[in-house]
């Protein structure tokens, strides 16, 4: 998921947690390498991903994707990225993202589910955007609170319930892992529109984000 302006950042969550302290980028993203962000139209993107296996868990090339994504999120400038972006076919995203109070969410979940709606939940309609999708953002409608399941690289469990722009950012994700984009939840005339406008904006966007790996990888030694 792509990142907009939020609040002033007061506070961490990290898997969950509060934290007293936590440093500008997750410390995962140091042991990391960025890889290329796959783009709408990739097989990956557009299919139900393949639930991460129990022997996985706990291993180090679990652990290893992990920090992958997350300094390719922070080389894109985003605020949360799926496993498929990276074009692996397994059900995990990372994330860190702020909600509506500037509270920041920082962590990943393996094999996510989002709980169901409810009959008393809330639609909120705002600007949405994706790393997969280039440059344009459009209006679309998400619950304006979610609870997402799941498990950790190790195997722990971790509920993560979250309201306004972090909960648009936990059903963003989630969406992905089932194969689905939001340009999917557009009517065809507004995705015909944003697809227009990735073609325009995506080389400027490409370029950024070579700018900022490269900047990444002098803070990191690399």
């Amino acid at each position: 998921m792509s990142e907009q302006s939020t609040p002033a950042q007061v506070a961490a969550v990290v898997q969950g947690r509060e934290v007293a302290q936590y440093p500008e980028l997750a410390p995962e993203a140091a042991r990391g390498r960025v890889r290329r962000i796959t783009v709408t139209g990739e097989d990956v993107l557009h299919r139900r991903n393949a639930e991460v296996p129990r022997e996985m868990l706990g291993g180090a090339e679990l652990s290893q994707l992990i920090d992958d994504m997350f300094v390719t999120m922070y080389a894109a400038e985003g605020v949360g990225l799926a496993a498929n972006q990276v074009g692996v076919d397994l059900r995990l995203f990372v994330y860190d993202c702020p909600d509506d109070d500037g509270v920041r969410h920082v962590g990943h979940v393996v094999n996510p589910v989002l709980e169901e709606r409810g009959a008393q939940d809330v639609l909120v309609v705002e600007s949405e955007g994706c790393l997969s999708v280039p440059g344009p953002h459009a209006d679309l409608g998400r619950l304006e609170r979610a609870t997402v399941r799941g498990v950790d690289k190790d195997g722990a469990e971790v509920v993560l319930s979250g309201q306004g722009y972090f909960a648009r950012c936990l059903q963003h994700e989630t969406d992905h892992t089932l194969g689905r984009l939001y340009i999917d939840r557009l009517s065809a005339r507004e995705r015909k529109r944003v697809l227009k406008k990735m073609s325009e904006m995506s080389q400027s966007v490409f370029e950024r984000r070579e700018e900022r790996t490269a900047e990444l990888v002098r803070e990191f030694g690399g």
